[in-house]
Parts: structure tokens; sequence; C-alpha cells
């Protein structure tokens, strides 16, 4: 027999709501309802069944711990009867998982309407549309700024021609002589009863005599339309702008599937991102870091500022200008732009300006290069 934890496929250490999702999705995969005439899947629905009544129970799971399956054989845990090694009928198994799913449906519904995606209305089921998934790159500036973009979509729609029914006239729309226009039908297994959604008409208590010549009964076309996106300013890579009912048309006259845009942003040749920050690299001399100066700089929301080096600004200093990085996706404000000071070495000399660094070099002290200074304390006492 089989181990338990291999069957759910968790690990031995796995806590109880890992355990139930790993059951639901399995016996999910495995009901009856979904897999009709196969043997197969109805004997490893028994056996996640099996495996969930044990696992799920404290007392049972730590018995099986200690000394297998075989320990609770005869027990008489778990309301009467339960024989480690399989299920004794199908009955108990959905009993399990009825269980582990908790009623549902009401009002002529099954548990499977609600489970399998299935939403009812009246005695008419119908379905959720398919969400859609794009991908959407924009400039920089744009991700700054916000911006309104059209995209094409291919989607399904509600038939014009019917108006959804699936059929040339109203007319043509009959009972379902299966579930008798319920849309549902119940199935029976020794003692144990429910209701699933009719095979035959798909839970729509009707049948179609004369289909739509324009969507051959679907009740949905394909069309390709335009749709405006709005895209808020802050963007980021990898951000995802939601459209609630930009998806497919559901059947059934089911609620519309979402829009799922997915945002690239192009990267800037000037300004790098960091969260709201926006960071920029600032070469500057070694006269004007020495001395200190003043620096005019673009900023990421068509603007510029002044910036103040300090005097004896250092390479590699970074300066804050507040406020002045990507707006806040959310509204919560500007981040900051991160001015990252390059002081560049100077390259190709003139006579004169060699003359005057000879001269400026015999005028330096130790205090004129703190860092210097401190490199050379410590590399005396590597050799002291």
């Amino acid at each position: 027999m089989s181990d338990y934890y291999e069957i759910l496929g968790v690990s031995r250490s796995a806590s109880q709501d890992e355990i139930k999702k790993a059951y639901r999705k399995l016996a999910l995969k495995y009901h009856p309802d979904k897999n009709p005439g196969n043997k197969e899947a109805e004997e490893k629905f028994k056996k996640v069944s099996e495996a969930y009544e044990v696992l799920n129970d404290e007392n049972k799971r730590h018995m099986y711990d200690q000394y297998g399956a075989d320990a609770l054989r005869g027990s008489g845990m778990g309301g009467g009867g339960f024989s480690p090694g399989g299920f004794s009928s199908m009955e108990e198994a959905l009993r399990t998982f009825m269980g582990a799913f908790g009623e549902k449906g009401g009002g002529g519904g099954s548990i499977l309407d609600s489970l399998f995606g299935f939403e009812t209305e009246g005695s008419e089921a119908v379905l959720r549309g398919a969400s859609k998934r794009m991908n959407l790159t924009i400039p920089f500036e744009e991700a700054v700024l916000g911006a309104e973009k059209e995209i094409a979509l291919t989607n399904f729609m509600i038939c014009p021609r019917c108006d959804g029914s699936g059929a040339k006239e109203r007319s043509s729309i009959k009972t379902c002589s299966s579930c008798g226009g319920r849309g549902s039908i119940h199935q029976s297994r020794g003692f144990f009863s429910m209701m699933s959604t009719c095979p035959h008409c798909r839970g729509q208590g009707k049948t179609i005599a004369e289909k739509c010549p324009e969507c051959s009964g679907g009740g949905r076309i394909k069309k390709r339309r335009k749709v405006q996106v709005k895209i808020p300013p802050g963007v980021d890579t990898g951000m995802r702008l939601k459209m609630g009912g930009y998806g497919d048309a559901g059947e059934g006259g089911g609620p519309p599937g979402d829009l799922f845009v997915y945002i690239t942003v192009t990267p800037h040749d000037f300004f790098k991102r960091d969260g709201d920050d926006v960071l920029v690299e600032l070469p500057i001399s070694f006269s004007e870091a020495a001395l200190g100066c003043k620096k005019e700089l673009p900023t990421p929301v068509q603007g510029t500022c002044r910036l103040t080096i300090p005097e004896g600004t250092q390479g590699g200093k970074i300066l804050r200008i507040r406020d002045e990085g990507m707006p806040n996706v959310h509204g919560q404000g500007k981040g900051d732009l991160l001015v990252h000071v390059i002081v560049e070495t100077p390259v190709s000399l003139s006579p004169k300006q060699k003359e005057l660094l000879l001269e400026f070099a015999k005028l330096e002290k130790e205090q004129n290069s703190p860092r210097k200074r401190s490199f050379l304390d410590k590399l005396k006492t590597l050799f002291s």
C-alpha cells in the first residue's frame, strides 16, 4: 500500500492546511463527475480520499506516523468501518469529499457547479468568460507622466443576432428533456445522493432546435475591437493593470472575464529607477569637486532643478534632491532624485596645466586628503 503522504504529494511535516489544499486539488482532478466511466480515476479518487481521511485527523495521523496503516485497522475511528488499504465503496470517498469542501450549491445547484466554475442563475447555469492577458511596452517618459494607449483585442462577444441565446428564433429554444429545465440531475450511489450539472444541456435547462447561423448556437462570436488603456503615472516594469469586464463574454449569459495588462518600461539613457527614486550620474571635474560648484540638472518630471555641489565633494558621493523622482503609482507622493557624483581625473593636460598641478602638489598637505591619510595609517600598522 502506498504511503499516504506520497499519495497526496506532501511532506511528512506538512500542515493541516497544506494537506487539505493538496487533497482538494487531487479530489477535483479525479472526481467521478469529471471522469465518467474512468475506473482508474475512480480508484485514485478513493485513494486520495482515504489518505486525507487519516492525515486530516490528528489522532489518526499520530497513530499512522507511529505504527503505520495497520494500527488503524478496526480502530473504529472516523464514523465506523474505516478500513486502511482502500475505501470499500464510493459513498465513503464522496462523504470525505463533501466534508472537505463543505455543503455548496443550494437552490438546485450542485457542489460541482461551484467547484468547477459554474454560477447558478435561477435554473440555468452560466459560466464566467475567460480572462485575457496582454503585454504592453511603454517609454520611460510615459511611465513618469502616465498615458492613454489604444490597443486591439480579439474577444468572444455576445452574438448581436441572437443576443447570446444561440437560437435562430426564440421559438427554437426548448426545455431540456433530460433535466426538465432544472439544469441539474440527481445521481444516486447507494444511500448517497447528489445533484450535478445536466450533461445534455450543460446546465442551461434548455436545448436549441435551430441554432443561430451567426454564432452556430454558441451565443458568442469572435470580434476585434479597440480598447483604451489608462496608464497611471509611476508604473514600473512587472506591474499589472486590471481592466474588469474586458475579457471574453461568458457562456449562457455569464459575466465577462477581465483583461490583465502587463507593463514593461523601456530603459532611459539618462535616468535609472530604484523604486520611486531615480538615480542619475553627474560627472564633474577635479576643480569643481575641490572648490564646489552649482549644476542645473534635468528631472524625470519634465523640468530642471539646481544642485549645489559642496566644496571638497568626493567621487562616489550621492546627493539627494527631495521629491524630484518618480510619482508613486498609488498617488502617495514622489520619490527622490539621487545624484551620483563622479569626479573625473583630467586628461590631455597642457604644459601650463601640468606646471600648475606640480606646484599644487608641492603645497598639498595630509589634511587635504583625509581618505588617503587614513589608508596610509592603516598600511603602516600592517608592517609595524
